[in-house]
């Protein structure tokens, strides 16, 4: 896997818990996934960092990294991503430096600058108020990366700190984005850039053509490479592909809407009897739910439309067999 003709495929996961749940269930079902995820040869598996939700229950992704990258075997396993103005530069660095030395030539550090979760949270987790914008991100980025050995100028916290363990080799930084912001910043630093199209938020044409317009060969890399993730549910049928991605449309649009629903993803029975399902359907979106054969043409239209050199796949179920199942059929259909 892929096919000659195809880009490789990935797997983004928020260990979703589903009513009924605990977050110890939802964590072994993320374990299963990326198992499953690693014998089907797909490249990488994100896991996110998301605060204060109690529907998800990768709130820290270093720890949930360590667990799967020693429950699985060839596959690269990383973040998508760390939500750096949560964090100090130095504990990134030093997380990380921890991760690939236990796991050399293994270990993604994908990095974003939103919160991942309300901005009273985004406080408490960072102590402070101050720092809640994004002006300070280049330079904290700047800083993990020097310290992780890609020095970038004269002056920064790798003149003054080590991250230990010493490091015989770097874990791959990739920055992480939705927006023209984050896909200049990364064209400029020469760095892999992933867009979040599974946000469904559009603008993913336009931020493609900003990172190529600004890349800068770096150090690390000499042409622009870019993943793309995509919100993908695959099942025998494209009927029943629907009725299982409902659970995860409400979801959506309680997001967007900023209506409180109960603490755990619905099963689709429980979704399909919901007051909400139907503005929730009625909201636009690239998400692509359906047969293999239909999800793999919509696929080979977004990497051509994109570019991309990878694509990214993540997709919310009430249940994980639903999760492992979806990607068993993509990875088939890819392979044909």
């Amino acid at each position: 896997m892929p096919s000659p003709s195809r880009v490789p495929l990935s797997v983004l996961d928020l260990a979703v818990v589903s009513s009924g749940q605990t977050s110890a269930d939802a964590l072994a079902d993320t374990t299963r996934l990326a198992r499953r995820a690693d014998e089907l040869g797909y490249r990488r598996f994100w896991v996110a960092e998301h605060h204060n939700m109690p529907s998800v229950a990768s709130t820290t992704p270093p720890v949930l990294i360590a667990h799967l990258a020693a429950s699985t075997e060839r596959i690269k396993v990383g973040s998508g991503g760390v939500m750096l103005p949560n964090h100090p530069p130095l504990v990134v660095a030093e997380q990380f430096a921890m991760l690939e030395s236990l796991h050399p030539g293994r270990i993604d550090l994908g990095i974003g600058r939103a919160p991942g979760t309300d901005l009273a949270t985004a406080g408490a987790l960072r102590r402070s108020a101050d720092g809640l914008g994004a002006e300070d991100f280049p330079r904290h980025l700047i800083d993990v990366m020097g310290l992780l050995g890609d020095i970038r100028g004269a002056d920064g916290l790798w003149n003054r700190f080590r991250a230990t363990p010493e490091l015989a080799g770097s874990p791959e930084i990739i920055l992480l984005g939705s927006s023209d912001y984050s896909a200049r910043l990364a064209g400029l630093l020469g760095l892999p850039f992933s867009f979040a199209h599974h946000f469904d938020m559009g603008g993913t044409l336009t931020a493609v053509g900003i990172y190529r317009d600004s890349f800068e060969p770096s150090a690390v890399l000499d042409r622009p490479r870019m993943i793309v993730s995509a919100n993908v549910l695959v099942a025998p049928t494209t009927d029943e592909a629907e009725y299982l991605s409902n659970p995860s449309r409400l979801a959506m649009y309680a997001i967007r809407t900023g209506k409180r629903r109960r603490s755990g993803m619905p099963s689709p029975a429980e979704a399909a009897t919901d007051p909400d399902l139907p503005a929730a359907l009625s909201m636009r979106s690239n998400r692509i739910v359906a047969e293999p054969k239909l999800a793999v043409e919509a696929l080979d239209d977004l990497a051509a439309a994109t570019g991309a050199d990878e694509l990214m796949i993540t997709a919310m179920t009430h249940g994980v067999d639903e999760r492992i199942r979806s990607i068993e059929l993509l990875a088939d259909a890819w392979d044909a």
